[in-house]
Formats: structure tokens, sequence, C-alpha cells
């Protein structure tokens, strides 16, 4: 049995773990209780020895690590995809640290999480977001749970508790926004027409039509563009960590895929390749079937010191820059001055860096300086700047893009919205419904897409050379729709390589139907 056992002014108690051992009674945190009273002293070590007695001891230490060190040494153990590591760094870094951090794992309480979770929301974070942050901390916590840290997992969700919504409503995101066949070429043509090449009108054309990813276009090697057997080979991709490094990695959940290509894409690609002649990136040393449409003039991106550069550290805007460098008169001499230390400072040397291509596209360059501005017909916000509307100029439809100081007073036009709200990926959705559409059997829906259907009835519907063809045809007969709405519009473009498609369609040409 327990005794109590006296310590300056108070009574500590103790009891028997084991025989020759002893333990003391603690609170949840793991310090020794100081008692008053002998007999209370005497009354919690029994109930710690009859609780020994019924189920066994444990450690009254276990789970007195911090959430921050245990956290700490679980990320170190995980051993998974760049991108997945990232986001988890990301989440327990940015979201769980500053409120568990410091807390012993054995002390974190289901409202603790609820009131982290309320705390988000206020601060303005989507509850998908928060969703995650909180798996994260489950995931975390249920292997602490694995290795007895701590009894049950705080994070764990009850059923049946909380709010009324409908079955999963409150789990729902937004439908994401789909386009058609003629908004894949229409918005195609623009990315063309914002980066004064015909590269983007290749690429959009191809993710439309094929359902590949962001990562596995960028990342899509000429050796994979197969013209003889049709088709495009699935193998790596290239994912954008923090860090801004383009790392190749497999294909999302190891979705490698061969996907068959109408004659028609087919050729379209294979004419890209061949005009452009891709050679092999500096960064990974191999040839890809496309680049960026932007310039490596970023300081400590290949280049020296720019404008900007000079303007941010000055303290003034890119235009008073370039003032100093053609009309000095212009600028006040306290302001010149400041320029010219910046320029001294930086080493700046007017027109030393060469316009070089970037090797590979960004994320978040294509969407907010393409592909945003082809869908709505608008620039998104970028700072204090606001939304403006894409400035149009004379020329074949769908215009010149108007660029420079005075652009919008400059401008003839500006373009209408296409498909508001669609994304890079919401190319990927709109292919899986012209499928749909098309009537496609979910088995070859299933292998153009990358997904796994584990089901029973999945094992027994296998892809034939019958539904690649009429899918091939399906496929086809949208383009050659879409072409046709589009001569409707206007007979020419803007952009070459859909200028001559046009034509070669006005003609009476283009009629492909054969899987190739």
């Amino acid at each position: 049995m327990g005794y109590a056992e006296k310590r300056g002014n108070y009574y500590r108690g103790r009891y028997k773990i084991a025989p020759g051992k002893y333990g003391t009674v603690c609170d949840a945190q793991g310090r020794t209780i100081k008692f008053e009273k002998k007999r209370e002293a005497e009354q919690a070590a029994d109930a710690e020895e009859a609780k020994i007695r019924e189920k066994g001891w444990k450690d009254p230490a276990l789970g007195l690590e911090t959430f921050g060190e245990y956290a700490s040494r679980w990320f170190a153990d995980q051993d998974l995809a760049s991108t997945t590591m990232q986001n988890y760094r990301r989440a327990i870094e940015e979201h769980l640290l500053p409120e568990f951090g410091e807390r012993p794992l054995k002390s974190i309480s289901r409202r603790d999480i609820t009131a982290w979770e309320k705390k988000e929301k206020e601060s303005g974070y989507e509850a998908s977001s928060i969703r995650t942050w909180r798996a994260r901390l489950h995931l975390v916590l249920a292997d602490a749970v694995d290795e007895g840290l701590i009894d049950a997992n705080p994070a764990a969700r009850r059923r049946g508790r909380g709010k009324r919504a409908g079955r999963g409503s409150h789990h729902r995101g937004p439908e994401k926004v789909i386009t058609s066949p003629l908004g894949i070429l229409l918005v195609a043509e623009r990315l063309a027409v914002l980066s004064g090449r015909d590269d983007e009108f290749v690429a959009g054309v191809l993710k439309g039509y094929t359902g590949m990813r962001w990562g596995e276009i960028v990342g899509l090697e000429t050796e994979f563009v197969r013209s003889r057997s049709r088709t495009v080979r699935v193998e790596w991709q290239l994912v954008e960590l923090d860090s801004g490094v383009l790392e190749r990695c497999p294909p999302k959940e190891d979705s490698y895929r061969t996907i068959d290509v109408p004659v028609w894409l087919s050729d379209l690609l294979a004419g890209h390749v061949s005009r452009t002649n891709p050679r092999k990136c500096p960064c990974h040393g191999l040839t890809y079937a496309f680049s960026s449409f932007g310039t490596v003039r970023r300081w400590g991106r290949g280049g020296g010191p720019t404008v900007k550069d000079v303007a941010k550290l000055a303290g003034v805007s890119a235009g008073t820059v370039s003032n100093v460098l053609n009309r000095p008169e212009a600028v006040g001499e306290d302001t010149r001055l400041r320029v010219m230390e910046a320029m001294a400072e930086l080493d700046y040397t007017r027109g030393r860096t060469p316009a070089e291509t970037a090797a590979h596209w960004r994320r978040k360059s294509f969407g907010s300086r393409l592909f945003h501005p082809a869908a709505t017909g608008k620039y998104e916000q970028v700072g204090t700047r606001p939304a403006a509307p894409v400035p149009i100029g004379p020329g074949l439809w769908p215009g010149t893009l108007v660029q420079g100081r005075g652009a919008a007073a400059r401008a003839t036009a500006c373009w209408v919205p296409i498909a508001p709200g669609l994304t890079p990926h919401g190319l990927r959705h709109s292919h899986r419904t012209i499928m749909e559409e098309l009537g496609t059997p979910k088995v070859l829906m299933d292998e153009r897409m990358g997904h796994v259907d584990g089901s029973v009835s999945a094992r027994y519907a296998h892809v034939t050379d019958d539904m690649r063809h009429r899918l091939m045809k399906g496929l086809t007969r949208c383009w050659e729709a879409s072409l046709d709405a589009r001569l409707a519009i206007s007979p020419r473009s803007s952009v070459a390589v859909l200028d001559a498609l046009l034509q070669e369609r006005a003609a009476g040409g283009f009629s492909q139907t054969s899987p190739g």
C-alpha cells in the first residue's frame, strides 16, 4: 500500500510500482503534488497503486515532451516526396507550432484544438486549409499515441458532433470551373498573344486535350513526345518547391501512363518541337518540350542587377530610374543622386544583362501573367495596383497586346471574359468532362487521367483499341467544331500557328479522325 513521505513542510505520496521500485504522485504536467496533510498523501498514493494493480504501471514522465520537440523528431523520421515534406513542414511551422509548440503532449486537449480552429477561422483562413492543418496535427499525435506517449489522440474527430449542415456539405469546396473545346482554343490563343509566341498555344491545347497535370506539362521531355505512335508518355514531372527549385520527380501517385493523342494534336506538338528546337536546360541537363515565356533578368538568377533592383534600393519607382538614365533633367537632384548611389552600390551597368529565356515556367507567374488574364480578360491585382482589363490594340483578332506606360490610354479595345475562375488545373477537369460527354468508358478515362479505380468491377474492365479509336475520333470532332466556331468569329489570328490552322480549315482541309 502507499505511504506519505515528509518533505520539509509538506508530504508527498509514494506508491509501489514494482519490487524495490516506487513512484511519486504527480499532476498532469508531471509535477510532484505537495500535500498539507499526511492522510491526503496516503490516500492519493493508495489510489495510484490501485491503478497500477488494475492496468500496470505507466511512467508519469511520458507525454511531458513538448509538441515542438516531438514534431521535430517526428518530421526527421519521415521519408516522403519532397512536395509532401514541404507541405508538412509549412503546416507544422506556420500553424501548429505557434499554438502548440511549447505545450507538453499530454496537456493538449480537444478543447484546445477546437479553440485553435476557431482562431484560425477568425484570422481569415479557408475552412479547407484549416481541415488540412488539423489532419497534419492528427497524424503527428496519432504517432505519439502509437509510441505510448499519450493515451488518446485529441485531434480525432468524434462522429455526430458539431453543426448539422447536410451530409458532407461543410467539407465541400467550390465547384471547379471548366470550359468547352472552344473555350480551350480561345484561352490557348490568348496565352500566345500574352506571351508573344506560339509555345503557350500548343501547351494550352495539349493540356485541354490530354488532361495532363501542370507539373507533367512542365516536365514533358522531348523524348516522350512520340510522333510515330501518336502518343505522349508521362514519365516525370517538375515540381516547384518553396525554395524556388524545380525538382524532377515521378508523377503524382506514380501515375505513369501513355496518353493517346489525335493525329492533329500529334502534328501540332511535333511541329512545335521542330520549330523551337529545344536544348538541354541548365538545371537538369535534359531537353524539355516547353520553356518559359519569360527571361532570366532577376538578380541572382543568371544575370546582373536590373532597373527594378536599383529602384527598390533607392526607394523610387522603376520609371524614376529610367528617367535618371534617359532624361536626368526631369528628376530632382536629391533623387538623382540617390539613384546614382544605388547603381554604384549594386554595380549596375545599363544593358549588361542579356535577355535569356528562362528554362521553365513558374506556376505563379504563368497563372498571374498569362492564364488569369487569358481566361478572365483582366490582369490580377498586384499590391496596390488594381485589377485592370488587358489593353488590346488593332491587328488580327484577338488583337495585339499593348504594353508599357499609358497602355490603357493607347489601347483601342479590351478582352471579354471567356471562363472566369478557370485555372490551369481546370483544363484537366475540362478534359475529363469532355470525355464524359463523348461517352468514353470509365476505364479509359481513368487511364488517361492517371487515376486508379480500386473497385472489384474495375478489375473486369479493360481498355481496347476500339475504345481508343472512338475517343480519338470524338476529340477530333470537338477540335474541328471549335475551329469552325473560331472561323465564324474571325478568319485569321494574330497567333501564327493558329492562323495557319484556320486557313487550312477554311480551305476545306483538316479532317483526320484515324487514331494514328
